[in-house]
């Protein structure tokens, strides 16, 4: 069992947790920590720096979320094998440069998509838009780059590098009115027979978007890390579409390993891209965010792509991407047909709404806020049987597994009958689902509490999973 030198700075600005999980890190990456070795267990690891034992296990949740490290049952901690094979090589900091849905009548709609809209700070935002809109900036009632505003393309940068670790400056980043926008922008400079590949199960949008402009889209199954690169190899697949932080809608973290595997797929071919989509990442409640795909590419292979749909609203669309070099290249190329689709009003109030601070103390009020309702969901699920939940601890949904005898049709529309609306795994699936469980999705960011809690209890009660009836 390694032991671990941990030097400890009680007058450091960073948490204790957050320097055990670097120390960890960085030597599992250079190999201090070697492949399958032993972790100290979190009692004796507590015990020898005198910490509290919550204190390292916050190290230990977040080193295996990341996928450097694996628990395993009355085993322990052990470190897994991300090393040089696949030849990724190291970013340096010196690099970058500092430049009501629709359908059946429902009571109650577990949706996994929109957010909670009432704890919006609108007091700000209209001081906000008072000050956006005046003679003195009648400039943005005319056209500008056609790449979005130089304001808010800049305060993006500097979020991205701060904190999802995107090697971003303001001239690689392109705004568009939502992914559909920007995906469209990827189908004119990527390769016109370049074929997509996609997880699946997939976010159901964009693979019609993508499929619908003509583009062959194959699906890659995935397992409990991700897509699985090796299956991909044998596909012609020369752009793969992921979701690497919190897959959607499995809930999968994509580890340290799966990302440099696909990685490494994708320097190997010369028109070989990855889009990343990082659609939720301000919203995880177990340890800090996951970092980005994007920051951890040293070759110009991916495509990262960020939304405000769920920190701010969906209905403000704007998107924003960052592209590589050679696709930057190509996109400055075709730049001077097209206009920037974003208002120019919402994107400055966005830049000050961020440069102020408040969109800091929102994304704050709203992590407490669905951390809230995520919880008031499992306690209200942690007495029912035949069922399990997975992809908790991060966005706005859960699946919830359920082994009732029931089929996920009949599950559905019992539900319906009881007036709520629940959302099928397999609605989510290219093709034939390969899982045998059914499955659904329950989203809580539109619901209140005492929603939720009727909500599974009626849920509890039409499919006969609850302890007590």
């Amino acid at each position: 069992m390694k032991e671990l030198a941990v030097f400890i700075d009680n007058n450091s600005d960073v948490p204790a947790y957050e320097q055990i999980y670097r120390y960890i890190r960085e030597e599992i990456k250079s190999g201090g920590i070697k492949t399958g070795e032993a972790l100290p267990s979190s009692r004796a690891l507590a015990e020898y720096l005198q910490f509290s034992r919550s204190t390292i296990l916050m190290a230990y949740d977040q080193l295996v979320a990341e996928g450097y490290i694996e628990s395993i049952p009355r085993k322990g901690y052990f470190a897994m094998e991300i090393d040089s094979e696949f030849g990724v090589k190291e970013v340096k900091t010196s690099e970058i440069n500092p430049k009501t849905e629709g359908g059946i009548n429902c009571r109650i709609n577990f949706s996994p998509d929109g957010i909670e809209a009432g704890n919006f700070p609108y007091k700000e935002w209209k001081r906000i838009i008072r000050q956006v809109i005046g003679p003195d900036n009648a400039w943005l009632f005319n056209s500008g780059d056609s790449r979005g505003d130089e304001g808010l393309r800049e305060v993006i940068a500097q979020y991205l590098r701060k904190s999802r670790g995107v090697r971003a400056d303001a001239e690689h980043i392109i705004l568009g009115a939502g992914n559909e926008s920007l995906l469209m922008i990827i189908n004119m400079i990527t390769d016109r027979d370049s074929v997509f590949a996609m997880e699946n199960p997939a976010y159901i949008k964009s693979f019609k978007l993508i499929s619908g402009l003509g583009r062959k889209v194959v699906p890659v199954k995935m397992d409990d890390n991700g897509m699985m690169v090796d299956r991909l190899e044998k596909t012609e697949a020369d752009i793969a579409y992921v979701t690497p932080s919190h897959q959607y809608p499995l809930g999968t973290i994509m580890g340290i390993r799966r990302r440099l595997e696909l990685l490494n797929w994708a320097a190997h071919g010369v028109n070989r891209y990855i889009i990343e989509d990082d659609y939720d990442s301000e919203f995880r409640y177990k340890g800090k965010p996951i970092p980005s795909l994007q920051g951890n590419d040293s070759d110009g292979k991916v495509i990262y792509i960020g939304t405000f749909s769920k920190s701010i609203s969906p209905a403000m669309r704007i998107s924003y991407m960052v592209l590589p070099d050679k696709l930057y290249s190509k996109y400055m190329e075709i730049s001077g047909f097209y206009s920037n689709t974003v208002s120019r009003i919402d994107q400055k109030a966005v830049e000050i709404f961020i440069k102020s601070g408040e969109y800091e103390k929102h994304l704050n009020r709203m992590r407490k806020i669905y951390k809230n309702k995520h919880d008031v969901m499992l306690s209200e699920l942690k007495n029912w049987k035949f069922t399990k939940v997975s992809g908790e601890n991060s966005g706005a949904h859960m699946i919830l597994h359920i082994s009732n005898g029931m089929s996920e049709k009949e599950l559905v529309e019992l539900a319906a009958d009881s007036g709520i609306r629940v959302y099928p795994l397999s609605s989510y699936y290219i093709g034939v689902p390969d899982y045998t469980i059914p499955a659904v999705l329950l989203g809580y960011a539109q619901l209140g509490a005492d929603e939720i809690i009727k909500g599974i209890g009626i849920l509890g009660k039409a499919w006969g999973c609850c302890q007590y009836l």
